[in-house]
């Protein structure tokens, strides 16, 4: 086992399956040679898992050099990564945390009593728990939801959410309200054809004025004010277009990118996992919302690419979260990183909105424990523990194709899609930063 926290917890569940674990930290290279050598003892299977792809990529292709042919899992977010090490170590199997996780919350966004939702060939197809058993049934989000979630999608047209945006917008109507009262007055009072009014009118939007001050005293005086006041929303036209031409923008003022009003998922936290449960929720024709604390976050660019609106903020402001139009939400999945960070976002969202679904990121931090047992704030999906059984079980040769969480239960479905209840465990107790370690009186079935 080589990794820190995350391999501190497969490492648990396969020493409470009797294996014997040799677990490193940050192992160097010749602490590697020791352990998987030709002349060391025998090993099973060799998992690395962190949360730095570089890493990660580093110690899977020493291993795979050292002991060539081993049984190899290892952890990648980077699905390009992921595919060129799978491509280079055909013994390999790489998984991704956000991969193993994206199911289940997208799941728990949508419908209650809805274990994991996954796609297929033929379409989604969405687990529940039956009996004492898994059902699964081919999946289409409510036709409700859809008309909601379409309209929002609608109303969120044209409706700017910053500054720049609305002072855009303001010049713009400025401009349209002068150009459309100077046609109606010489259409209705003038008697002028249409072609030549709409010309005229132009002639007094660019303040050059009519071609000759035809008319009642009343127009050429309405004309002269007309022209005065096209400099002004010129100006605040232009000053807002600059600004969104020079700054950074994720969300858009029309389009795929611009903010759904109602029926939409707001996402908090840009990283691997909110970036995949935003397309899977975008796959569904449902709209999104991502909210990201980091204005240098790595995935913006790449969300900007596929056509997710982002917004940079904290969503731990309730101002910020009623600006989401939280309250006409689908529901809200705090994914962060940080779970203290989650609670927090998922505690300001029921303020906001009392009768919102909301889904929790946790399980890297023992906080999380104590708040469940204190009071219900959303539906929490330790995801450490998913991705942990789903490692442990490709150790151990179950080639598992996804993990669903019922309760307390974690079920790791096989190839064959039938299900296998998975135990929880903690941590083991190797040392974080120590050198080789290996369990005492632990009969020696398989090493990982």
């Amino acid at each position: 086992m080589i990794g820190n926290d995350a391999a501190r917890r497969v490492c648990g569940h396969l020493q409470a399956a009797g294996n014997v674990v040799r677990h490193l930290a940050q192992p160097t290279d010749e602490a590697l040679r020791r352990a998987l050598g030709r002349e060391g003892p025998e090993v099973a299977g060799v998992a690395v898992l962190f949360d730095d792809d570089a890493e990660s990529l580093r110690y899977a292709l020493a291993v795979e050099h050292i002991r060539p042919g081993v049984n190899l899992v290892v952890a990648v977010f980077d699905r390009t990564v992921a595919e060129q090490l799978a491509r280079t170590v055909p013994n390999c199997r790489v998984t991704s945390p956000a991969d193993v996780a994206a199911p289940v919350l997208l799941a728990a966004c949508l419908q209650p009593g809805l274990l994991a939702l996954d796609r297929t060939p033929t379409g989604h197809v969405g687990a529940r728990w039956e009996g004492d058993g898994v059902r699964l049934d081919p999946y289409r989000p409510p036709r409700s939801l859809r008309y909601r979630a379409l309209a929002g999608k609608v109303r969120g047209q044209l409706r700017p959410h910053d500054g720049s945006s609305r002072i855009m917008l303001a010049g713009l109507a400025g401009l349209f309200a002068v150009l459309l009262a100077d046609w109606g007055w010489s259409v209705a009072l003038n008697h002028r054809p249409p072609v030549e009014a709409l010309f005229e009118a132009a002639r007094t939007l660019a303040t050059v004025g009519p071609a000759t001050a035809h008319g009642s005293t009343g127009y050429v005086l309405f004309a002269s004010v007309a022209m005065l006041t096209s400099i002004v929303f010129t100006a605040v036209f232009t000053a807002g277009m600059v600004d969104r031409l020079l700054a950074p923008r994720s969300i858009g003022m029309v389009g795929p990118r611009a903010l759904p009003r109602a029926g939409h998922v707001v996402v908090v936290g840009l990283g691997q996992v909110g970036l995949r449960l935003c397309t899977r929720l975008q796959e569904l024709g449902l709209g999104v919302i991502a909210v990201e604390r980091d204005p240098a976050a790595p995935n913006l660019r790449l969300a900007k690419a596929l056509g997710i609106p982002v917004v940079v903020a904290d969503a731990r402001d309730r101002f910020v979260l009623r600006k989401l139009g939280l309250h006409k939400a689908q529901a809200m999945a705090a994914v962060a990183s940080d779970d203290l960070d989650n609670i927090a976002v998922g505690v300001a969202a029921r303020a906001v909105a009392p009768q919102l679904r909301v889904v929790i990121r946790a399980g890297d931090h023992e906080a999380i424990a104590e708040t469940q047992s204190l009071f219900s704030i959303g539906i929490v999906h330790d995801l450490a523990s998913l991705s942990a059984a789903y490692t442990a079980a490709s150790l151990t040769g179950l080639e598992p194709s996804g993990v669903l969480a019922q309760g307390r239960r974690l079920l790791v479905e096989g190839a064959d899609g039938t299900f296998t209840q998975w135990p929880h465990a903690t941590r083991c107790a190797h040392h974080q930063h120590g050198a080789l370690e290996e369990v005492p009186g632990v009969p020696r079935k398989a090493a990982g």
